[in-house]
């Protein structure tokens, strides 16, 4: 049988959900304070030590979309949608999107994935479109330096869809701000190609490179 990909921590009030599919161990929920996440406890969760906002809130923290919560009934609850679509253009990894989010290739189970992915733009990762962590393996480098600028005024919220175009880059569509490594907002626009092969030389961008390196992905 297939190993498991989703474990359920299981508190009175809550239960937490966590992906391993989308993990790439960021710390978020690890470091946060308080008794909810510790590292080398069984279980290294517990809901029942945390009260519930505070387990939503750190929960929300995660930048994979590898974690989501429960209520009592058992039912997803659905977290809000962040107040505007933004994508972070990490230092040497991946790309952390946010917002009202519809990703091709993301599984039915991955309900987080609807408010916040982490999805490679190194080449390499064996979960492609999400990131797994292949850019460390790969020595993959790029600051996340962003040189245009898009448009100079656009709404910043509503739906953003992420398309995979075989073989080629991600198509993103919808009102998004493009955050470079340095945290700086440094592109806002309503459409972009944005480079998944790791090659091109305009990063985050793509600019035809992913043809010439043979770069093969759905």
């Amino acid at each position: 049988m297939p190993k498991s990909t989703i474990f359920e921590y299981k508190g009175d009030a809550q239960t937490v959900t966590w992906d391993r599919r989308l993990c790439i161990h960021v710390g978020e929920c690890g470091r946060a304070k308080g008794d909810l996440f510790e590292t080398g406890r069984d279980p290294w969760c517990d809901p029942n030590l945390s009260n519930q906002d505070r387990v939503a809130e750190i929960v929300a923290r995660c930048p994979t979309g590898a974690l989501a919560v429960k209520d009592a009934s058992g039912t997803l609850q659905t977290e809000p949608v962040p107040a505007r679509n933004e994508i972070h253009v990490s230092n040497d990894g991946p790309l952390y999107v946010s917002g009202d989010l519809t990703v091709d290739g993301a599984s039915s189970d991955m309900h987080s994935v609807e408010r916040r992915a982490a999805l490679c733009r190194c080449g390499a990762s064996k979960n492609k479109p999400f990131c797994d962590n292949s850019h460390r393996e790969i020595n993959f480098q790029d600051a996340g330096a962003v040189g245009d600028t898009g448009l100079p005024e656009i709404e910043s919220n509503g739906p953003l869809t992420i398309k995979r175009i075989p073989n080629g880059p991600l198509e993103v569509s919808g009102n998004f701000t493009l955050r470079a490594g340095s945290g700086r907002d440094a592109w806002s626009g309503r459409k972009a190609y944005l480079c998944r092969c790791g090659q091109s030389a305009n990063k985050p961008f793509c600019d035809g490179a992913h043809k010439d390196a043979g770069f093969k992905a759905d």
